[in-house]
């Protein structure tokens, strides 16, 4: 199983990203993905998952403003980063269920 993510990168307050990741090695559609995030001095926590029904959950930091999605079709998972805060700032892991990670993507968010 490998999973390589992308997209990442420096933005100001108030921008946007949009983080890949491409999934290889496994039976993609049938596997709950999603989104964790460790900061600086922090523990990693959860961002946002969406299961192979399309069902998504975000955490209440990034509600209204992150979005996730997936295309079967292509092995590939996205987190929509919109109207970033300085506090978005970390390293975004996406994930695959139960225990495969890909390897961090860094989001910086100048104020």
């Amino acid at each position: 199983v490998q999973l390589q993510a992308s997209g990442g990168g420096l933005v100001q307050a108030g921008g946007s990203l949009r983080l890949s990741c491409a999934a290889s090695g496994m039976i993609f559609s049938i596997k709950a993905v999603g989104w964790y995030r460790q900061a600086s001095g922090k523990q990693r926590e959860l961002v946002a998952v969406i299961s192979a029904g399309g069902i998504t959950e975000s955490s209440d930091s990034v509600k209204g403003r992150f979005i996730i999605s997936r295309d079967n079709a292509k092995n590939t998972m996205y987190l929509q980063l919109n109207s970033l805060k300085p506090e978005d700032t970390a390293v975004y892991y996406c994930w695959i269920s139960p225990r495969y990670w890909g390897q961090g993507t860094q989001v910086t968010v100048s104020s």
